[in-house]
């Protein structure tokens, strides 16, 4: 009797390319929606473009084996973390981010 599991053949190569992958994703998706928020259309549209097929490669790479998830959500949170460093460069005040003051107290 043989058992195949998803998690058996890990070929560490593609968990790398997978994070990498994730990584400029999440970074597309990140000037994506810096391009929304600044309302510049053409930008907004380049980057949505982009992203979806980053995201479509990403998707097929990691697909055949569940494991690479992982990797994916990886790479997805250092691209957001260094795509928001790299637009906050030369801001002193998006360093630090005060934490919000307590509501009141309600009636």
């Amino acid at each position: 009797m043989e058992i195949n599991l998803p998690f058996a053949h890990f070929n560490p190569l593609i968990a790398a390319a997978v994070f990498g992958a994730t990584i400029v994703t999440d970074a597309v998706f990140v000037m994506f929606t810096a391009a929304v928020a600044a309302r510049h259309r053409i930008r907004a549209a380049n980057w949505s473009a982009v992203w979806y097929l980053l995201a479509a490669v990403s998707v097929i790479s990691y697909t055949s084996n569940a494991v690479y998830v992982l990797f994916a959500a990886s790479g997805s949170w250092v691209g957001a973390y260094l795509s928001m460093t790299w637009l906050n460069r030369g801001k002193p005040e998006a360093a630090h981010v005060p934490p919000v003051p307590p509501l009141p107290p309600g009636p």
